[in-house]
């Protein structure tokens, strides 16, 4: 019985890429300034990720590991245009765009808002660039007022929708993302739609841990895909169904933060299936790294560390873990919006040998090639499999 999980430490970058530049994303560089930030902190250590691999990888020179290291690591550069959640997901299961989604950072043009509007029967508010606390500040009495849901976006390709659930209930708004989604395809076609749900009153608006992704089909077959076609299993923990819009998944869950992200995963691992699990933990990018919260962001990575002996303990002899990221957002630049970096990769598994540095790989793809080469999966993805240089003899 053979498994890959791969978990996405969801905008955990590790330094800029060469292009970050044509981004606005010189100097960025998630990981590395959380642990510059921290370094005076005794209790921010990421032993188990160090013992992974964490720093033996190209360019991570922060991160203090053990003289002998358990997995094999890696460097990932993105080959797709963009920096958002679904293009650094879809380029991982195999997946290259060659054209960034659309982005609107003067907000929507009228006409959609329009035609928006008719399809929900309602008016809206908003339509700008805004992070979803300050936005939800400036406009949430208005909208608990007039009823009308605020539409918002930011440097990412996203069409948010926010809206306190006392005012439109959680499934109203839910029915009204999917209206947004049918709407906004062609030149239109942003990566997602994002129902951001919140509750409180004026002054001490929070949102709510029911946010839902409504993501575009995936525009090509995935690894996912090809897996499910052949049979195997493909679970998804967190947002991993929204991201795909289900396609190639036979199992999901959506978790209401990291630890239950791991708690899901923990579970699904004791189960005796074929195929791949594939986890995303959001909390580092949508409460700290947006919300420029560096000691949140450090506080959650030593969570997630301490966690990931468990993670190992209930892996089965057969199975491959993958451990990455699909993009950055830098707490601690003036921006809040996600980076252009490289993301990291450790992998462990008993067939994987200790110690093999991959270096920098061409693409977040070859995960899903190596992948598919393990389980057997016969499949027309992009990447290049480097299971020839970590798997054990």
């Amino acid at each position: 019985m053979k498994r890959a999980v791969i978990i996405v430490l969801d905008s955990v970058g590790i330094g800029e890429l060469p292009d970050a530049a044509l981004y606005g994303d010189e100097g960025s560089n998630t990981l590395g300034n959380i642990a510059r930030a921290m370094i005076k902190e005794p209790w921010f250590k990421l032993d188990h990720m160090a013992s992974l691999g964490l720093g033996a990888i190209d360019g991570i020179d922060y991160i203090e590991g053990p003289k002998q290291v358990l997995g094999a690591m890696a460097r990932l550069s993105e080959v797709s245009k963009g920096k958002d959640t679904t293009t650094g997901h879809w380029e991982i299961s195999g997946l290259i765009l060659d054209r960034p989604f659309p982005t609107y950072p003067n907000g929507f043009p009228s006409d959609v808002i329009e035609a928006f509007e008719r399809a929900i029967g309602r008016k809206s508010m908003g339509n700008y660039s805004a992070s979803g606390t300050e936005i939800i500040a400036q406009l949430g009495e208005e909208h608990m007022k007039t009823g009308h849901p605020i539409v918002y976006t930011s440097a990412d390709s996203v069409f948010q929708i926010a809206a306190h659930e006392e005012i439109i209930p959680i499934e109203e708004l839910y029915e009204i993302c999917r209206k947004a989604r049918e709407l906004l395809k062609g030149e239109h076609a942003v990566g997602r739609v994002i129902a951001r749900p919140f509750l409180g009153q004026p002054g001490s608006f929070k949102r709510t841990d029911r946010r839902r992704d409504f993501s575009l089909k995936p525009i090509k077959k995935t690894v996912l895909d090809y897996a499910k076609e052949q049979g195997l299993e493909v679970r998804g923990v967190g947002k991993i169904e929204d991201i795909f819009s289900g396609e190639g998944i036979t199992h999901a869950v959506h978790i209401h933060d990291n630890m239950d992200g791991v708690n899901r995963t923990l579970e699904w691992l004791k189960d005796g299936f074929n195929g791949i699990l594939f986890t995303n933990l959001v909390d580092f990018d949508m409460l700290y790294g947006h919300r420029n919260n560096v000691e949140g962001y450090a506080r959650a990575l030593v969570e997630f560390d301490q966690r990931l002996p468990e993670i190992i303990s209930a892996m089965k002899d057969e199975d491959i873990l993958f451990i990455t990221a699909d993009h950055g957002c830098d707490p601690t630049t003036e921006s809040t919006d996600h980076s252009r970096e490289y993301t990291p990769l450790l992998i462990y598994g008993k067939p994987v040998k200790a110690g093999v540095n991959l270096h920098t790989r061409q693409s977040f793809s070859d995960i899903a090639a190596t992948l598919a080469e393990y389980l057997g999966i016969k499949a027309n993805i992009a990447g290049t499999s480097f299971l020839n240089e970590i798997i054990k003899d």
